[in-house]
């Protein structure tokens, strides 16, 4: 597909908002995606080029952190190794995306996810210094080969889905939250990417012009994650939650 000037600089400008909504909270595919099928990209095919984006964005986001001082690779490695494995069958499925439920179902999980969130912030404020017991890191790394295969099968909105099992169930902070779910989807990313490459022909002057986008924004918000701190992702991730929820729910 040869792209005109206008169509790379569309891309790299939604690359880059996308890129910051997912690592500050999540949801940036449902800008990208569209976009890419609004240039004449059929869906499956979008899809699967949306990954070689999120590849890069989250490579950029975990060193961003790492640089920073942010890093738990043998806990991150973990929770990956759990997710890889849902995530190649969720593509396997990814590559043949179809239905008109999508939409409600991932609106269901938004709100829930909210609500989650929302009212058991009281019962505990989460540490910086917490260490998640062993009853904790059973169920993360259970619960992570389930958003694996939704990370596998469609990649949007699977940050809403990782943030409460990293910051509820695993009590870790928002911070340490978004610094192992970009090493997660960039780990798993590999290997959707992967599978989708071998089942369809994708675009990869696309993706790599959205990739450059991605990049600058998911550099931007693993910066903004760390200097803004909790409560600055919670109000992000909330209004992110409620926009989308509302633009899911009127265009099912």
């Amino acid at each position: 597909m040869a792209l005109e000037l206008w169509q790379v600089a569309l891309l790299v400008a939604v690359g880059v908002a996308g890129g910051f909504l997912n690592v500050m909270a999540g949801g940036g595919s449902l800008l990208t995606v569209p976009v890419m099928v609004f240039l004449g990209i059929p869906g499956p095919v979008a899809n699967g080029t949306n990954r070689i984006a999120i590849l890069a964005q989250n490579i950029t986001a975990v060193t961003t952190f790492a640089r920073r001082g942010f890093s738990d690779f043998r806990l991150s490695l973990s929770l990956a190794a759990c997710a890889i494995p849902g995530a190649v069958a969720g593509a396997m499925v990814g590559t043949r995306l179809e239905g008109v439920w999508f939409n409600r179902a991932l609106a269901l999980i938004m709100i829930a996810v909210m609500l989650i969130m929302h009212f058991d912030r009281g019962k505990r404020e989460q540490s910086a210094t917490h260490v998640p017991s062993r009853r904790q890191l059973w169920q993360g790394h259970a619960l992570m080969v389930g958003a694996g295969f939704w990370g596998g099968f469609i990649q949007i909105g699977v940050g809403f889905i990782l943030m409460p099992i990293l910051n509820r169930v695993m009590g870790l902070d928002l911070v340490r939250t978004n610094m192992h779910k970009v090493f997660i989807i960039a780990s798993y990313s590999i290997a959707a990417l992967l599978v989708f490459a071998s089942q369809l022909q994708l675009l990869w002057l696309v993706g790599l012009a959205l990739a450059l986008g991605n990049s600058i924004g998911g550099y931007l918000g693993a910066h903004f994650t760390i200097t803004r701190g909790e409560g600055f992702i919670r109000l992000v991730l909330n209004f992110v939650l409620v926009v989308f929820i509302i633009k899911l729910l009127f265009d099912a």
